[in-house]
């Protein structure tokens, strides 16, 4: 409950997270039929990067507002970009950055749904506050892993679930497990988005050795930026159910990202064998 992800909104994790994100949609998009997105640790959605938080760290500066430096972005990444453009007015300029919330609902249409849960009552207050009298999104006051038992299957049938916990508590990947377990037996086929830090790689491993035993298609895509120290500079987002051709996809883009956001970075994507 101490994590506030204010101080590290627009970091280069975010950047990372985000684009699988916006891929992720545009492949559910591709489809006439509504889909629903659910977001088990969706903080507040929205973030000033000049808010006194965000200037503590200056994470952002190494990771988005470096990101955007330099030559034009891939046609792939059209979605992303155009998003951030809809954040920030004055464009260039960048002052905001939206989190998942923000940029899930700027991707969905009138038929899809968006379900955002929030354990921290003030993010979730902020969240309500953000989304008020949008009919498109439901916002839930909940411990994201136990809500999925509630909030699946999606009258959709068509999905997404992004888990993206703090973890601040050394069993997270068991409780990610776990929550897994109950949702896919619910919701089998759902498209789950896993997002993780890579701070002991054997506990990585384990943690994808465990989602094979899903019997479910898996890929895991790693970026890092830097050679491992004192601060968090490795992370990944293993996926359940991909899409088809998204591997290609990542392929392309993850060597921009690492290049872009580390001097010497490396993002490689790995096809899970069942």
């Amino acid at each position: 409950m101490n994590y506030r992800h204010s101080y590290h909104a627009g970091n280069f994790a975010d950047v990372f997270k985000h684009i699988l994100l916006t891929l992720l949609l545009g492949h559910l998009r591709k489809k006439e039929t509504p889909f629903r997105v659910i977001d088990t640790h969706a903080g507040t959605g929205f973030y000033d990067l000049r808010a006194p938080e965000a200037e503590k760290t200056g994470e952002f500066r190494q990771g988005i507002a470096q990101f955007l430096a330099g030559d034009p972005l891939p046609s792939l990444l059209d979605d992303y970009v155009a998003v951030l453009k809809a954040a920030n007015p004055q464009w260039p300029d960048l002052r905001y950055y939206p989190g998942s919330p923000w940029l899930s609902r700027a991707l969905l249409r009138p038929g899809d749904r968006l379900a955002l849960v929030e354990l921290h009552p003030a993010d979730a207050g902020t969240l309500k506050r953000l989304f008020s009298g949008d009919k498109i999104v439901g916002v839930h006051q909940a411990d994201g892993f136990q809500s999925l038992k509630a909030l699946l299957p999606p009258i959709e049938r068509r999905g997404l679930v992004l888990i993206d916990p703090a973890y601040e508590a050394p069993d997270e990947f068991v409780k990610m497990t776990a929550a897994l377990t109950t949702a896919i037996k619910r919701w089998p086929q759902g498209i789950y988005a896993l997002w993780y830090p890579i701070k002991d790689p054997k506990l990585v491993e384990g943690f994808l050795a465990e989602l094979l035993n899903f019997g479910l298609p898996c890929l895991a895509a790693e970026l890092a930026i830097a050679p491992d120290g004192d601060h968090l500079h490795r992370c990944g987002m293993a996926i359940l159910n991909p899409p088809w051709q998204l591997a290609n996809s990542l392929d392309l883009l993850l060597p921009v990202l690492a290049g872009r956001l580390g001097e010497t970075g490396s993002g490689t994507v790995r096809r899970l064998k069942i």
